[in-house]
């Protein structure tokens, strides 16, 4: 299964969402990186990104996006398949 990092915050229920998916999916680990707690993070992921807001979510190399587009990418069946690439 591929390494799923995910940028977020403390209180970001949009967070909770995409971890309580991935976790359905088989998900065991998810490499959380606070970006209020650590503001180099939050730039960090803003060049990566191009994105402010919280999670940004990263499987292996891809950038999946948010809450929003992992959700999508469930519904289309894409992310059972991304998650088991090797």
């Amino acid at each position: 299964m591929q390494a799923v990092k995910m940028y977020t915050t403390a209180v970001c229920p949009y967070c909770v969402q995409a971890k309580r998916l991935l976790q359905a999916r088989g998900v065991e680990s998810i490499e959380e990186v606070r970006v209020d707690t650590q503001p180099q993070e939050r730039m960090n992921m803003m060049e990566r990104t191009g994105r402010r807001t919280v999670p940004q979510i990263f499987i292996g190399d891809t950038h999946v996006g948010g809450c929003d587009d992992l959700m999508a990418l469930d519904s289309s069946g894409g992310l059972l398949p991304l998650l088991n690439a090797a």
